[in-house]
């Protein structure tokens, strides 16, 4: 099964158990102390938890794992086509299962539930290799924020290695809907490329994502959302463009 499709259908499950146990996503973010972002990316198929946060979240519904990463929309499809099996073997066990008395023919139902409870339970695990990011605080997608001075970082992963220099955080809706708020970006410092490439930019204080135009007297700083207005950094006031921006991604949980 597919990486996209195994976060499709875990996405499908826990939108239909929350829905079934009237619980929102404050309230699910709440209880288990997750955070909005990670159960809001689950429950848009971007990411796919970890087995410590399946296993929590089938303890909270209780159910069971399988209940949160197996197609079941497929399963009971295939329960109401069913049809009286006729393979060899099947019909070697039926044959022997109508010998037997009605406390026998109990114990043999009990025991095949059980084979059947013990499969349905394998937890199918999406083995991925994560990259590990150091993130640097902050960056602005918005109205700015001052420039990572003092080197604070975290930690993320994510399961592809991408070429930067360094990464940062989005803060803002500005540049969305290619940049979203909570992203990171990946930034190489390769000074300005081209008109409308997307470039981390310094300016009086503070740095900005921004698609860039250069112009006679300055730089045009124009954000993908248009419902803000465009920038305009002056020359005299020492614009700099930090880095051009080659990638951007949600975080995975390690």
């Amino acid at each position: 099964m597919s990486n996209n499709k195994s976060k499709e259908i875990f996405s499908a499950n826990l939108e239909k158990l929350m829905s079934s146990r009237d619980v929102d996503r404050n309230k699910l973010c709440s209880d288990l102390g997750l955070k909005y972002t990670t159960v809001r990316d689950w429950l848009k198929g971007i990411t796919y938890p970890r087995i410590g946060k399946i296993e929590l979240l089938a303890d909270y519904f209780g159910v069971n794992k399988s209940d949160l990463i197996e197609d079941k929309t497929q399963e009971e499809k295939e329960v109401k086509e069913v049809k009286i099996p006729t393979s060899p073997l099947v019909q070697k066990i039926t044959e022997k299962v109508v010998k037997l008395s009605t406390p026998r023919k109990q114990k043999v139902l009990n025991y095949a539930n059980e084979q059947l409870k013990e499969q349905n339970n394998k937890v199918i695990m999406i083995e991925e290799k994560l990259f590990e990011y150091r993130v640097f605080e902050k960056l602005s997608a918005g109205t700015g924020f001052s420039y990572f001075n003092d080197g604070n970082y975290d930690t993320v992963f994510y399961d592809k290695d991408l070429d930067h220099d360094f990464a940062s955080w989005v803060f803002g809706d500005s540049m969305e809907p290619k940049y979203m708020n909570g992203e990171v970006v990946l930034i190489k410092e390769t000074g300005f490329d081209y008109d409308g490439a997307v470039y981390a930019v310094e300016w009086d204080g503070q740095t900005y994502i921004k698609k860039v135009y250069r112009e006679k007297d300055g730089l045009r700083l124009v954000s993908i959302n248009n419902k803000y207005k465009d920038k305009f950094a002056p020359y005299e006031e020492n614009p700099r463009i930090i880095g051009k921006i080659v990638g951007n991604f949600m975080p995975i949980e390690n």
